[in-house]
């Protein structure tokens, strides 16, 4: 019942989208002089496989963005389900908000709050909030470069009913690559450190525009933890998706 709940919350908020999809680094782009008030984006990906082996894949996830002065809101949403020969072998949720407050110059402060459940990963749900200091080492028409650092603190619910309270340290890299007027590269990565493990998060994706308000992404995404619960399947996950951009 918990799982068709979350479900229901999290595909609504999709229908939200965002600016930049969700990723390890979680942050929107810099705005512009020109940025509207108000954007969104939204990704859709379905895979539908029989034969030999009956498979199917979705994964949705959206942001919705914004800007009020100095401040960067943004709202962000992600589901993901697979199935297997009529057997679940992935089923992810998560929801984030956060924030950005742009100082002079390349300097910004930010801050997010984070709430995942991936029913495979060992853990029941796991809750995060982080904030520190951010930079925006490169920003011209070609690329864009931000690094980001500091504290924070996370809830571990196990699902052997055991709940850790760890202190976090965290740092993050997000690079964007404009290839032409119509594609894009974008390289993010993640690092959090407790005192009883790490975990690493990685999301490289390329982008083609069709038209004004959709595109196609191609995307390679990997979360490794060095100590997963005991009810873990595995370290690391590894995820390909091709999926259809919808934005506003």
């Amino acid at each position: 019942m918990r799982s068709k709940v979350i479900a229901t919350c999290g595909l609504g908020l999709l229908m939200l989208a965002g600016d930049t999809l969700a990723s390890p680094f979680y942050a929107p782009p810099v705005p512009k002089e020109d940025s509207p008030p108000l954007t969104g984006e939204a990704e859709l990906g379905f895979t539908h496989l029989q034969g030999n082996t009956n498979s199917q894949t979705l994964i949705a996830k959206g942001r919705l963005v914004w800007l009020d002065g100095a401040f960067t809101h943004s709202l962000r949403g992600e589901a993901r389900h697979v199935t297997q020969d009529e057997e679940t072998s992935a089923e992810q949720y998560l929801l984030a908000v956060r924030e950005r407050y742009d100082i002079e110059g390349p300097h910004y402060l930010f801050g997010f709050a984070r709430w995942e459940d991936d029913r495979f990963s060992g853990y029941d749900y796991q809750a995060t909030v982080i904030g520190g200091y951010g930079r925006q080492v490169l920003d011209n028409e070609r690329h864009v470069l931000s690094l980001e650092a500091g504290p924070g603190y996370r809830v571990d619910s196990v699902t052997d009913e055991q709940t850790r309270r760890l202190g976090v340290a965290y740092g993050a890299m997000d690079y964007r690559w404009h290839l032409s007027d119509t594609a894009s590269f974008a390289q993010e990565l993640s690092l959090e450190g407790t005192d009883r493990n790490l975990t690493a998060r990685s999301l490289s994706s390329l982008t083609s525009r069709l038209n004004e308000h959709l595109a196609l992404k191609l995307s390679y995404e990997l979360k490794h933890n060095t100590r997963p619960p005991d009810g873990a399947t595995a370290r690391t996950d590894r995820i390909t998706n091709v999926s259809l951009l919808y934005d506003w």
